[in-house]
């Protein structure tokens, strides 16, 4: 009877880990992509458009300092990964966007107009 008892613990024992394991994982998934929008609206820098390039695929912004770039405020034209970024503005809109570094030009990847 006590090896019986002994075998079921030994059975049992594996199967309650790989379900705490993976309760764990699950929280740590949720968790993750709550932290991540913020983390995304907190790279979000603020701005003013103040003209708009179509042609050219370029926005010049007066904007606050570029945390994740390093940059301070002020005014400078940007490239638009997508071009259709530019037809959601217009000169004038406050707007909220992410700038990176893409093939060696600042690029605005993210752009919204803010209330």
């Amino acid at each position: 009877m006590k090896t019986r008892s002994i075998l079921i613990a030994a059975c049992a024992l594996p199967l309650a880990l790989s379900f705490h394991a993976s309760s764990a994982t699950a929280q740590e998934a949720s968790q993750a992509e709550a932290t991540a929008a913020p983390a995304d609206a907190a790279a979000m820098s603020s701005g003013e458009v103040r003209k708009i390039d179509k042609e050219a695929g370029k926005i010049t912004i007066k904007h606050g300092p570029l945390a994740n770039l390093g940059m301070p405020p002020m005014t400078m034209v940007f490239r638009v990964s997508d071009p259709a970024l530019l037809d959601q503005v217009k000169p004038g809109d406050k707007i909220g966007f992410i700038a990176e570094k893409a093939n060696g030009a600042l690029t605005v990847t993210k752009m919204q107009v803010v209330e």
